[in-house]
């Protein structure tokens, strides 16, 4: 086999690998769905206070999105395989700590790091695809990545099932930390082999010997916390070891003697690998990274995410737009936004390089996929929402199974996407699938008390489904296309968090639209005394009733399809200078075209 030709099949194994690791971290934003009740119960939070879990959920929303940016601008400088091996081992070390988690602190802190890590996959992939593929060939493997990421969201809440149906949910996320360390190991190996001889050179140079007090000091971390997580009986009831799980004062587990122990050495752990000639772990070349790709910037940017991601995603959607305090966490992210721009400004080298988001096709793509984000989330919301208002009030799994008809249809339009912006300007292409989306939603608006349960729903789940992929590859294909190639990867990052954001917005603007329609029609409804003649319910009351609730997702649908137009409308403007993949950039740039 010549060399280009075993280059050629290693760059795609490794981007093969990455996609599936991003599929698999897709799958774990979904995986909760059924699992969520049984880990409320794990932890000691009763089943009847469901509010009280929303940080399971919010966790790994606020990792996931908060920490975006600057992973992306840590593989634009230290390269897309550490940080695709980087954000494997978090997400491995957050599914072990919520394996083993014992309250709400503890399951958050764990869907917190499986957030950092499962959406740092998502920006060096994307920059990885850049890396590996000229722009007139990008389309095909850029479809393809948004497809996996979709059909993670498929698999999900069936992998969740499947593991259930033979054990406890501690055992979805012990596969989990496995999978992750697989594939951490394959993609290192399968890493270009200059990277890898870099690696290797630089490794033999700075550990000349083990480090042996390192290694001591990590053991002692890792066993001092597996004890403290697990509380193995044996060792409790022991009249001597038993002394070790006595707190100093009050009850938490942190606050006993091999809790302290444990934390000592933790900290004697980091100070050694920041001051050892020959750590164990790199932190000051981590470190210099971190400062390097603007620590300071990075954390005000997660500040402003953060707070309108606790706003809305703490909410409930079917009854309040923010969540109790969500006026105090905007205006928290108000603050951080404004201090950031101040940061930006002034700092020598910012988060997002200067002019790295200047022409027009790369923040239009940023535009453009808030609004699809927006429109997207009111069919993963609303369509089980509504067949729960209609047909399955008292089953939410045959609920939520009628969403993945329009999940299944969503990567087949991705790869489709893909494909066609080698013909068609990336702009038409969102086009056409945004207006497929708004067909959907049009149709979804005809919906009535039976219509989930026949065959015609499918046409309106199927449109919409294709129409939501066909936008995906192309939005990212115009933000590859007009970045340089060193912000490819805070720039794919802003592009998700540009749709996560619109996700967020778009659920609490439609909500607000949806509760205005219910509780209009709701007001039309007569007493129930005159319906069920004096009785204090019966089922023509309960019918109209539903009939309100029908009308509050009609009036959702309708929005969402005004969102998909309007991201229709402005791929068509802002993207227009993007021409087909099989012209190349730099024809496009010069003018040429």
């Amino acid at each position: 086999m010549s060399e280009p030709a075993g280059l050629a099949r290693t760059s795609r194994l490794l981007l093969a690998m990455a996609a599936v690791a991003v599929a698999f971290a897709a799958a774990d934003t979904y995986v909760v769905v059924l699992a969520l009740p049984d880990m409320m119960t794990g932890v000691g939070v009763p089943i009847d206070q469901l509010q009280r879990a929303a940080p399971i959920v919010s966790g790994f929303l606020l990792g996931y999105v908060a920490m975006l940016p600057l992973i992306g601008r840590i593989a634009d400088l230290r390269g897309r395989v550490p940080v695709l091996v980087m954000a494997l081992v978090l997400f491995a070390l957050g599914s072990l700590i919520t394996t083993v988690a014992y309250d709400m602190p503890s399951i958050v802190a764990g869907r917190f790091l499986q957030g950092v890590g499962g959406g740092g996959l998502v920006p060096a992939t994307l920059a990885l695809v850049a890396d590996l593929y000229p722009v007139e060939r990008r389309g095909v493997p850029l479809g393809v990545v948004s497809a996996v990421q979709e059909i993670g969201s498929v698999l999900g809440p069936l992998f969740g099932a499947a593991v259930l149906a033979f054990a406890d949910w501690r055992a979805i996320f012990a596969i989990n930390l496995a999978v992750g360390l697989v594939l951490a190991a394959a993609i290192r190996a399968l890493a270009p082999r200059e990277h890898r001889e870099a690696q290797e050179h630089r490794e033999r140079r700075e550990r000349r010997r083990p480090d042996v007090v390192g290694l001591l000091l990590a053991l002692a971390t890792v066993a001092g916390g597996a004890v403290v997580f697990l509380r193995p009986p044996s060792l409790m009831r022991d009249l001597t070891w038993g002394q070790l799980f006595i707190p100093f004062a009050g009850d938490g587990r942190w606050l006993t003697p091999i809790g302290a122990a444990t934390m000592a050495a933790l900290v004697l752990l980091l100070a050694w690998c920041a001051f050892a000639p020959h750590p164990l772990l790199d932190l000051r070349g981590w470190g210099r990274v971190l400062v390097e790709a603007d620590l300071v910037g990075a954390l005000l940017l997660a500040t402003a995410l953060g707070g309108v991601i606790l706003a809305f995603a703490t909410a409930d959607p079917k009854i309040e737009v923010f969540s109790p305090r969500g006026r105090w966490y905007l205006l928290g992210a108000v603050l951080g936004a404004v201090a950031f721009v101040w940061h930006v400004r002034r700092a020598a080298n910012p988060l997002v390089p200067r002019g790295a988001l200047r022409r027009t096709p790369a923040w239009g793509a940023l535009l453009v996929s808030f609004f699809v984000g927006a429109a997207l989330i009111a069919a993963l919301i609303d369509i089980p929402l509504f067949a729960r208002t209609t047909v399955y009030p008292d089953d939410q799994l045959p609920a939520a199974l009628v969403l993945v008809r329009f999940l299944l249809a969503l990567p087949v339009g991705a790869v489709a996407g893909g494909y066609l912006i080698r013909f068609l300007s990336p702009g038409v292409v969102t086009a056409i699938g945004m207006l497929m989306a708004a067909a959907g939603f049009v149709l979804m608006t005809r919906w009535g008390l039976t219509t989930i349960e026949e065959p015609i729903a499918n046409l309106a789940l199927v449109t919409g489904g294709l129409g939501f992929g066909l936008a995906l590859a192309p939005v990212n294909a115009a933000l590859l296309a007009f970045t340089d190639d060193d912000a490819h990867g805070v720039a794919s990052a802003f592009v998700v968090v540009a749709r996560m954001v619109g996700m967020l917005v778009g659920i609490s603007a439609l909500t607000t639209i949806g509760l205005r329609r219910y509780y209009a029609e709701q007001g039309a409804v007569p007493a129930v005394q005159d319906v069920c003649d004096g009785r204090s319910r019966c089922k023509e009351f309960s019918d109209l009733l539903r009939v309100a609730g029908i009308a509050q997702e009609h009036a959702v649908f309708w929005g969402a399809a005004g969102c998909a137009v309007v991201a229709a409308a402005l791929a068509l403007v802002l993207l227009r200078q993007v021409g087909p993949t099989r012209l190349s950039a730099r024809d496009v740039f010069s003018g040429s075209v």
